[in-house]
């Protein structure tokens, strides 16, 4: 894929902002995965979420007994959307937290309008 049809991140919410104050070795390493995305393909430390949010690509970073994830879609446009980036802070297996995955959830759906009001702008100029 050359760089003329590299996708373009697009941070919705306050996922930027999140990811900015990890540790410098995890935004390293999520960082990469994202420009992975960006090329059209899928980091090995990337997998997809089950269920609706099947959409969704989760990235985990570990650090120092830290877990540290992204998530973002590529199924929107052709667009890289990054919906949230968290540190996991339950000791309860592996399971994202409910409030975690509503928060996805809700920030799936704004990417989806953006998306939408954004193609519907181009098609009336």
């Amino acid at each position: 894929m050359t760089e003329l049809t590299r996708k373009s991140i697009i941070w919705v919410g306050n996922s930027k902002k999140d990811l900015r104050e990890f540790p410098a070795a995890v935004r390293r390493d999520l960082g990469t995965a994202l420009f992975w995305a960006e090329l059209g393909r899928v980091h090995p430390a990337a997998k997809p979420m089950k269920g609706q949010l099947r959409d969704v690509t989760e990235i985990i970073a570990d650090h120092r007994g830290n877990t540290f994830r992204a998530m973002y879609t590529t199924r929107i446009g052709n667009d890289v959307y990054v919906l949230h980036a968290f540190q996991k802070k339950s000791t309860k297996g592996n399971a994202t937290p409910q409030c975690h995955l509503d928060l996805i959830k809700a920030r799936l759906a704004l990417a989806r309008n953006f998306h939408a009001n954004r193609r519907e702008g181009n098609e009336q100029q």
